[in-house]
């Protein structure tokens, strides 16, 4: 049996225990209540996005079927944690399974790789679409959105697969207690009883590369957008959308860069400060997505209104 400093029940050497938000143990009800709001409002917002892209057949331009794999990512994200996290803050549910824990972490990480590229796949769409417009069914057919989405999932997994086995290699055989809320790669690497540090090095590498490049681009992208329409008519709303848009990818990207950089390297930051932020990043963004970028859209706002207030919805 596993000692449990945070008094909490004992767990077999076959499961680790998740702490939750260390040191605010006393706000986990509250805690409770916000993560499940904006669960439920993911829930709702990416399946209302979903359900309107499969039923109606003008919904096939390129910018829709970005949308909807960043819906499907965005679920994914947010129920391979968040129902976990819920049983921690109201049911004291804190034992996970070492398989369980891995599945989590693989989850966790490759759909975050994967929603950076969605993102960089849509703010390239919106560059061809605003820079390009006659030539942006040619350039974004069928064939190059299946291509741009395998790659995205194939760069999730080279990342992912090397990092979960150099991860469950490693051998725990002290304290199973991990002081985080899900089973973040680093939180529970620093409880094997070997080095963590390759496997540590490889994840800050590799999420460097992963999100330097991709941020790099995205920039790009909106800066050759908004050079194309200054001093234009549609300069005002080209920025409003580009704000709104950038806005939400700085929400994603900047507590996970602090979150990595902190595990690995350690700082001044506090540890439910970490945690709090690698929670942040996972669940407010599913939760922005579909407003910022779906209902900000013509077509789609028309289908979500035509599906509530229409008798019939045309297939």
């Amino acid at each position: 049996m596993v000692s449990d400093p945070f008094n909490r029940p004992n767990s077999s050497s076959s499961s680790f225990i998740l702490v939750g938000v260390p040191s605010l143990e006393v706000f986990t009800p509250c805690l409770g209540i916000l993560f499940c709001s904006g669960y439920i409002i993911t829930l709702v917002g990416n399946g209302v996005v979903l359900l309107v892209i499969g039923l109606d057949n003008s919904l096939r331009d390129p910018i829709h079927y970005f949308l909807g794999m960043l819906a499907v990512i965005d679920v994914v994200m947010v129920t391979s944690v968040v129902p976990k996290m819920l049983s921690i803050f109201w049911l004291n549910s804190t034992e996970i399974g070492y398989m369980a824990c891995f599945v989590q972490m693989f989850l966790v990480h490759s759909t975050t790789s994967e929603e950076s590229g969605v993102l960089l796949a849509m703010a390239i769409d919106r560059y061809v679409a605003i820079c390009h417009p006659l030539r942006y069914q040619a350039i974004l057919n069928h064939q190059t959105i299946a291509q741009i989405g395998l790659a995205i999932v194939v760069r999730a997994l080279l990342f992912m697969v090397p990092l979960t086995g150099m991860v469950t290699n490693l051998p725990y055989c002290h304290s199973h207690v991990v002081p985080h809320s899900y089973c973040e790669h680093m939180a529970v690497a620093k409880l094997a009883c070997a080095d963590p540090r390759p496997s540590g090095l490889y994840s800050v590498a590799g999420s460097s590369l992963i999100v330097g490049m991709d941020m790099a681009f995205i920039a790009v992208s909106y800066g050759m957008i908004l050079k194309t329409v200054l001093g234009k008519k549609s300069f005002r709303k080209a920025f409003s959308t580009c704000g709104c848009h950038i806005c939400v990818v700085l929400l994603y990207y900047i507590p996970g860069i602090v979150s990595i950089y902190a595990q690995q390297f350690g700082s001044s930051i506090s540890r439910h400060t970490q945690v709090l932020l690698a929670d942040l990043y996972l669940t407010l963004p599913t939760m922005l997505n579909p407003i910022i970028y779906s209902m900000r859209t013509k077509q789609i706002r028309q289908a979500v209104l035509k599906m509530l207030f229409s008798r019939k919805v045309h297939a």
